[in-house]
């Protein structure tokens, strides 16, 4: 993939502080949104996984803020598949007002095992899927 997959975000009032500023957790909802939806670009919507017993949970983020968004504003939220391994997905996001990036971000995403909550390899045909969108 060589332009990052990605995805118009409007700014509505619920996202916004007493300030009218985006709450900060907010950019990560953005970031999720961003992923689950390069997720179903490639074929697989959210119930796919726990059809096959499966889970995909944030294993870490790293985060930047750089500007802050206010009520109203047009962002897109990108999201592009950064290292890919047998069991986790590290993403590398952005979340873009215009021209500018606004907020970076580094989130690592494992697969588990939905009963034991332990770590398992990625089902083959989503693996090779991830993998081609690398």
């Amino acid at each position: 993939m060589s332009e990052p997959f990605s995805i118009p975000i409007r700014v509505y009032i619920e996202d916004t502080d007493a300030g009218g500023i985006v709450y900060y957790v907010n950019y990560l909802k953005y970031m999720e949104r961003a992923r689950t939806e390069l997720v179903r670009a490639l074929g697989y919507d959210k119930p796919a996984m726990p059809q096959q017993g499966l889970l995909l949970v944030v294993h870490s983020a790293e985060v930047q803020y750089r500007r802050s968004a206010i009520l109203d504003d047009a962002l897109r939220a990108s999201a592009r598949i950064g290292k890919l391994g047998r069991a986790a997905i590290t993403f590398e996001q952005k979340i873009w007002r215009g021209d500018e990036i606004i907020c970076e971000g580094v989130v690592k995403v494992a697969c588990v095992d939905d009963a034991s909550r332990k770590p398992c390899a990625l089902p083959e045909t989503i693996y090779q899927a991830l993998k081609a969108a690398s």
